[in-house]
């Protein structure tokens, strides 16, 4: 079975047959802690014992969001691998989205490169295939009828005045990493996932994976 996702900040990844897995916020969770823990170093002694020891406990913290974000990338890419045959995501330039500053923090707290390479190495061991498409577009044109319908990132649902289409935003999206995908691949089952994080994102559009 083939699936295809789009990456988005809300929800993390939509999928071709509408359903959504929501994104952690392991950091944001913590970051009170961590910038409590981080002021209190601040205020240490210069190589001080107790500045060492402030230290360790940032290190804690920081040790504490990364392992959360493994975890989650490990059994997030656990079910897509065993649910599917063939999976799509968006292929993102997350290096370039971490560059914009109001989208840094979620980028890194999703964690998504993470994610998309642990679902590569669990298909490649399990004979499935992960394949990346070029995002243009994907938000933008109808899914039905092909035609470009623009929107800004504050409008989500899709409202085709072509074909009458009305759908999610992201699903819309979704649905045509999958078929961008069927154009070169063939049909045999699968799912497309559409992430938060796609190229529109540095316009402040929320991206496809």
């Amino acid at each position: 079975m083939r699936k295809s996702f789009q990456f988005r900040i809300y929800p993390l990844i939509t999928m071709s047959n509408g359903s959504k897995i929501e994104p952690p916020e392991f950091l944001r969770a913590s970051e009170k802690r961590l910038s409590r823990e981080q002021i209190h170093l601040s205020k240490k002694k210069l190589r001080s014992n107790n500045r060492n020891k402030q230290r360790v406990i940032v290190a804690k913290v920081h040790r504490r969001i990364r392992n959360q974000r493994k975890d989650f990338a490990h059994k997030t890419s656990r079910k897509l691998v065993d649910e599917y045959d063939h999976i799509v995501f968006e292929d993102l330039q997350i290096q370039n989205m971490v560059q914009n500053h109001r989208l840094a923090k979620s980028i890194s707290d999703a964690g998504w490169y993470q994610l998309i390479s642990f679902t590569k190495t669990k298909a490649e061991y399990a004979g499935k295939i992960v394949e990346l498409v070029n995002p243009r577009n994907t938000s933008q044109n109808c899914s039905s009828c092909g035609k470009s319908v623009p929107k800004d990132l504050k409008v989500r649902v899709h409202s085709c005045p072509f074909c009458g289409l009305v759908l999610d935003r992201d699903h819309n999206a979704a649905i045509n990493i999958k078929n961008r995908s069927i154009s070169t691949v063939g049909t045999t089952g699968f799912q497309a996932c559409l992430s938060n994080l796609n190229r529109e994102a540095m316009k402040q559009e929320a991206p496809l994976l």
